[in-house]
């Protein structure tokens, strides 16, 4: 007849008893056999049979697997002073003799199985170039990893699966552009394809500055928190370029954290994500809280594959997010800026956002003389015509000095040197924008001569000094433009300047590198000046 078992919990609180040909199941669900009340265990989770040599445990296809000295089973036999482990909750197994426990010999003890020390631990060699390289990866032994023999048709099987899932697993984040979304399918993914209760996906720049995206549990909500990563595990993982397996994180030398012993991690793995320039951007971390030696090799092996996946799905969709944000950025800016200076918007997007600061800037205003009695006399749609081949050659030449395009004001335009960024000869570009717009019009009055339109005339004013300047609007639709008194005033000397006049500040004058002949006019009144203003008039 078999013997009588008893499965007395570590804590003390519970105990089993298991009498000869009996059969019990333990789970979470209250009409179980043997109910235990932890979110590690499933409804129905494992079966136990008194057998002679101990007890037979088979698990029920539970969630987060029961475990026989540290090891995961599908069946086995827990001989006496073993460790039965369901989820989370460990178990002594103790034999009870006929009238009672079996008393215990000098030799008997029930510890905690052994804990075993990390033991593996895989290096991604990166080239001094940035590039991984290609070759063999680099595998450490710290200790004698748990006995097990897989048999060879098995393994193959195994691999063979891996693989297949990796090439779905590639399929499905290739679809996927958007990061926040991205990410919660690969750690959905993690959940599927690896024995895993936790998972989390750092992002960030150096291992200090890695920061948990997203984090995910399939325990519950409560045990998906950001602060389970031990920050120990991380640290190595980036800072070595390496993918880490430990069998046993409390008992790893490598990793005394504290957050590892507050979060009871048993068994944890974690991999770098790597840019395709070499860089690590971040870190796919993986635990498990109910066992040690919950990983093998072939998981870390899986792990490594599938954060390859994750890190050219991330860098895909951190890629096309750039470019979104460039085209809006183009979209708003091309209008009112060079080309040259649009692409280094793009660029720079973060230097460029709503609100603005106080720049040294050059301001332009043209405008055309008697346009108002001129349009009376002409037919809409000439006027309109006249217009758009006026402001499309004036803004060109604007445009290849370098200035940028601030707005039309009716026949009137103003441009703007130095914002949003500026350069040493800013005050020579302008200058030699409002000669050329000046010379131009005398080819496009020529053209306009031969078909029957009346001839156009502008002034022109500029000036310099310190405004305000930023983007007005939303991040839809941002308008950039400049306010203060030197705006002001250039708008003053272009209304004081006469037909094909160029008319310029005296502070303007002293920048030019390349100044042009001039001749001094009367000093101009102007707003909000006590003193009137010195001019000049330039000759081209």
């Amino acid at each position: 007849m078999a013997d009588a078992y008893k499965l007395v919990s570590t804590s003390g609180e519970q105990t089993i008893d298991l009498k000869p040909g009996a059969q019990l199941v333990v789970g979470r669900a209250v009409n179980s056999d043997v109910p235990i009340y932890d979110p590690t265990i499933s409804r129905q989770h494992a079966q136990l049979n008194a057998r002679d040599g101990g007890v037979l445990v088979k698990d029920l296809g539970s969630s987060n697997g029961t475990f026989l000295n540290g090891s995961r089973i599908t069946e086995a036999v827990a001989a006496p002073n073993d460790v039965v482990m369901f989820g989370k909750v460990s178990f002594y197994v103790r034999e009870v003799a006929k009238g009672g426990e079996k008393p215990k010999s000098a030799g008997d003890s029930f510890p905690v199985p052994k804990p075993a020390a990390a033991t593996i631990i895989r290096q991604l060699p990166v080239s001094p170039e940035g590039g991984i390289m290609s070759g063999r990866v680099k595998r450490v032994s710290l200790a004698v990893p748990a006995p097990t023999e897989p048999k060879e048709r098995d393994e193959a099987a195994k691999k063979a699966k891996a693989l297949e899932v990796l090439l779905e697993v590639s399929k499905a984040l290739s679809t996927q552009m958007d990061l926040d979304k991205l990410l919660e399918t690969i750690a959905d993914f993690s959940f599927q394809v690896m024995a895993v209760d936790r998972v989390s996906i750092l992002l960030g720049k150096a291992a200090e500055e890695m920061i948990p995206r997203i984090s995910k549990s399939r325990l519950g909500e409560g045990y998906a928190s950001a602060r389970h990563v031990p920050r120990s595990i991380v640290s190595q993982v980036v800072n070595e370029r390496v993918a880490v397996l430990t069998d046993n994180a409390a008992e790893d030398e490598r990793f005394k954290g504290k957050s590892i012993l507050m979060q009871s991690v048993r068994s944890a793995m974690g991999a770098p994500l790597m840019s395709s320039e070499g860089a690590c951007t971040g870190v796919i971390y993986v635990d498990n809280l109910t066992a040690t030696h919950a990983y093998s090799s072939d998981d870390l092996d899986f792990l490594i594959g599938f954060a390859g996946v994750a890190s050219v799905a991330i860098e895909n969709s951190q890629l096309a997010d750039r470019i979104q944000r460039e085209a809006l950025v183009l979209s708003n800016f091309q209008r009112y800026f060079s080309p040259d200076l649009a692409r280094q918007i793009a660029e720079h997007g973060e230097q460029v956002k709503l609100g603005g600061t106080k720049r040294d800037v050059v301001i332009l205003f043209s405008d055309i003389r008697g346009f108002t009695s001129m349009s009376e006399k002409m037919d809409p749609d000439d006027v309109a015509i006249l217009l758009r081949e006026y402001f499309t050659e004036m803004v060109e030449i604007i445009f290849r000095h370098g200035g940028t395009l601030d707005k039309f004001i009716g026949d009137a335009i103003m441009a703007l040197w130095g914002a949003p960024f500026g350069t040493e000869d800013d005050s020579d570009k302008a200058m030699r924008a409002a000669i050329d717009m000046q010379r131009k019009l005398v080819e496009l009055n020529e053209h306009w001569k031969s078909t029957g339109k009346p001839p156009v005339t502008i002034g022109i004013g500029i000036n310099c000094g310190q405004v305000f300047a930023g983007n007005i609007g939303s991040e839809q639709r941002l308008e950039y433009t400049v306010l203060g008194d030197a705006v002001n005033t250039a708008s003053r000397l272009c209304s004081n300047a006469g037909k094909g006049e160029i008319m310029v500040s005296e502070p303007f004058f002293r920048r030019l590198k390349s100044p042009p002949d001039v001749e001094a006019k009367e000093p101009i009144k102007v707003k909000n000046r006590a003193q009137p203003v010195p001019v000049y008039l330039a000759k081209y």
